[in-house]
């Protein structure tokens, strides 16, 4: 059940902030640091896939504060389908996941900006200011690595696999087999065999030892 809260009725106009992440006492910490931020308001909290949707629909005009790791949907998806029905609500990803692994493809799926938790409350607050006002937000080296990849005119092996794809590489990576994969993402054999030999041809790489060490390597393993 999607938990709404009512706005001030003192005919101020805060930021309405829609918190979805499935952990109590993540939400329970949000509060408190957005309690303190006078043009703050938590408008909205779910706990899963289905009630991040139905929130982002009811409240309306906000800022959806979005963890990747949501029951009931890969968060890439999730993000992207939020983007879908509401391109005008911004949405601010705050998750585990260090940013050389989901934070290009979150902002490539819609995402106004990314924030790893543990980022300072004075940050998170500034962040969701930057958003609400039509900005991006990323972290000093994140920005630094995107322009120096723009510079380059070059992108990291894994970027250039499609989501499908990566998903499906950091399973591999992880060691589960094409049958658990298959079962995982409700798609057949085939079609994860096919997708596992496009990861193989686009990483240039033979066996799942070789993605395991290239994702270690370069963080992407969790």
């Amino acid at each position: 059940m999607v938990e709404e809260y009512p706005t001030p009725a003192n005919g101020d106009c805060p930021i309405r902030v829609l918190v979805a992440d499935d952990h109590p006492v993540i939400r329970s910490g949000l509060r408190y640091i957005l309690a303190n931020a006078p043009d703050m308001i938590i408008a909205a909290e779910a706990a899963d896939a289905d009630q991040t949707l139905a929130a982002v629909r009811a409240v309306g005009r906000g800022v959806l504060l979005l963890d990747l790791s949501m029951p009931g949907s890969d968060g890439l998806e999730l993000l992207a389908r939020v983007h879908r029905e509401r391109p005008d609500v911004p949405v601010l990803v705050l998750t585990v996941y260090p940013e050389d692994q989901f934070a290009v493809r979150a902002l490539r799926a819609g995402a106004s900006g990314y924030l790893v938790k543990g980022t300072a409350a004075d940050e998170l607050v500034g962040a969701i200011r930057k958003v609400s006002n039509g900005g991006r937000y990323v972290s000093a080296s994140l920005a630094e690595r995107l322009a120096s990849d723009l510079t380059r005119g070059s992108a990291r092996p894994h970027d250039l696999l499609s989501e499908r794809e990566y998903r499906i590489f950091r399973r591999l990576a992880a060691g589960q087999s094409t049958r658990a994969i298959s079962e995982d993402l409700a798609l057949s054999i085939k079609t994860i065999a096919t997708y596992r030999a496009r990861v193989f041809q686009k990483l240039r790489m033979r066996s799942n030892a070789e993605l395991a060490a290239y994702a270690v390597r370069n963080h992407l393993a969790d």
